[in-house]
């Protein structure tokens, strides 16, 4: 097929950095723990970072990330009004 001949050329002129595929690859290891962990229920990002041991700056970066995407929604405020928990994003 031409179109199949046309991305195999985009694909030999546009070569993605050795980077970019570590950074891409850390994101989905990162993304595939939280979902994870989300599993059982709601969390804060705080809560998240001691449960995957990972800085809560890259908690906070993954999880607006999975937010923006649909994967993962904002829940309720704890009581002192200080952390939002997120859950994964309920199916319709």
């Amino acid at each position: 097929m031409k179109t199949s001949k046309t991305i195999d050329h985009i694909k030999k002129i546009r070569t993605v950095s050795e980077e970019v595929k570590a950074k891409r690859k850390e994101f989905n290891t990162i993304k595939r723990t939280l979902l994870k962990a989300l599993e059982s229920g709601p969390k804060s990002i705080p809560q998240l970072a001691e449960e995957v041991e990972l800085p809560i700056d890259v908690i906070t970066f993954n999880i607006m990330t999975l937010r923006k995407y649909g994967d993962v929604e904002t829940g309720e405020i704890d009581d002192s009004d200080e952390y939002f928990s997120y859950q994964l994003k309920q199916k319709k």
